[in-house]
């Protein structure tokens, strides 16, 4: 006993999207406008119609121009969010690892931080810290790794150690400091700047404690201190909450030590140097 196929079953009855004849180009453009605004699709609606002209001009077929229009949207998509994803991290001004003068700080070694670039310890959950004099890059470098890993798709956030501490000391007053914790407990990178600086009080170090553990095995924390890690005690003056500190700073993690010499000095000398001479 042989089966009949149902109605409308087979490749040859397969939907297909409708098609719209006699439409000029006028109309054909005020329509793939419409439908680019519907879609959410700026850049093909911003590019295409040069793209269209140029792909006549060039007797590509329908598919290549199809597939410079949607690759072109990607790309452009990706780009915005990165960009979304720089801003929210709030990074106090733009740094990047191309304006870094390596010959300036040769402490610092750039296959170390290039492998850094990569974001494989962020994907990891591994810290990093760097530990130098004041001037010496190393904010330069947190900054630029922050923003590496932030266009290469992660959650960054960027703060100050004193900011960090007032902000969890606020919310404890205000009984919101559960989620205040799990806000940071959301991001995939939290970097600290200008560890060292100050001191923070017994309350101020345990509150920043409860958000490094918090992000332990799930997040990377990077911080920026000016202190090397026998003079945290002078941050974290309860020592044993200190020694707590350090272990969740680095264990496993990246040690960078920008040294002493001031890297902005050095830097500075150096386009000076390059600079060419002019008549006096």
């Amino acid at each position: 006993m042989s089966t009949q196929a149902p109605p409308g079953a087979g490749p040859q009855n397969e939907k297909k999207a409708p098609r719209r004849r006699g439409m000029t180009d006028q109309a054909a453009d005020a329509a793939i406008d419409q439908a680019c605004r519907m879609l959410r699709l700026p850049t093909i609606r911003t590019h295409f119609e040069a793209n269209a002209d140029a792909a006549a001009r060039e007797q590509i077929t329908y598919r290549g121009f199809l597939a410079e229009l949607l690759l072109a949207e990607c790309d452009d998509r990706a780009r915005r969010r990165s960009e979304r994803r720089i801003k929210a991290a709030a990074f106090p001004r733009l740094k990047s690892l191309r304006e870094f003068d390596f010959d300036a700080n040769p402490n610092v070694d750039p296959a170390v931080v290039n492998t850094l670039a990569t974001c494989d310890w962020i994907k990891r959950g591994e810290p990093l810290c760097l530990i130098g004099d004041s001037g010496t890059g190393k904010s330069h470098l947190l900054i630029a790794l922050g923003t590496e890993a932030a266009m290469n798709g992660f959650r960054v956030k960027y703060t100050l150690a004193t900011r960090l501490a007032n902000e969890l000391a606020e919310a404890a007053d205000e009984m919101t400091l559960t989620k205040t914790i799990a806000r940071y407990g959301w991001v995939d990178l939290l970097c600290i700047d200008e560890l060292g600086y100050m001191e923070l009080d017994r309350r101020g170090a345990e509150l920043l404690f409860q958000v490094l553990t918090e992000l332990e095995e799930k997040a990377s924390v990077a911080i920026a201190s000016s202190e090397s890690f026998a003079g945290w005690t002078k941050t974290f003056t309860d020592p044993r909450l200190c020694a707590a500190i350090v272990d969740r700073l680095t264990f496993n993690g990246a040690i960078i030590e920008t040294g002493t010499d001031s890297y902005r000095l050095a830097h500075s000398r150096d386009q000076r140097g390059k600079e060419p001479a002019t008549d006096t």
